[in-house]
């Protein structure tokens, strides 16, 4: 019965971290716009490098599938290499971080209903928000 029940919760936490997170694709993918402030990319949020600003749907559209494409466990001891600010009608709706510049740590971290969320960021995405950047 232990058995059992170990391989049930192994199973449950197998599904959930592969699942994409349908809530907040559906918040950023309504989104308007998205303000990219990249930081000096050694994993500190002291120095704001560059910021772009993102009006294109298409664009909008293929970093919110990049997000939600595979979730992953929270961890906060990564730092950050820039946040995105997605936008609606000129009110932030959502605020994401990101760390791109570790092989080890490269993950989209988000507040969703008071908690932290975590999903990797893929090498696909690494390359968008580079070509963005130039």
């Amino acid at each position: 019965m232990k058995i059992g029940m170990v391989f049930f919760g192994l199973l449950i936490f197998f599904t959930a971290c592969t699942n994409p997170n349908t809530k907040i694709k559906e918040r950023i993918n309504n989104s308007d716009s998205i303000v990219i402030n990249y930081f000096k990319g050694d994993g500190t949020m002291d120095t704001v490098v560059a910021v772009k600003i993102v009006r294109d749907k298409k664009i909008i559209s293929q970093l919110s599938d990049l997000i939600i494409a595979s979730s992953a466990a929270v961890n906060l001891t990564c730092g950050y290499d820039g946040s995105l600010h997605f936008f609606k009608k000129n009110m932030v709706i959502q605020d994401i971080d990101f760390r791109m510049n570790e092989v080890n740590c490269m993950f989209f971290t988000f507040k969703q209903e008071g908690a932290f969320i975590a999903t990797k960021l893929l090498p696909e995405a690494k390359v968008l928000l580079e070509s963005i950047r130039k």
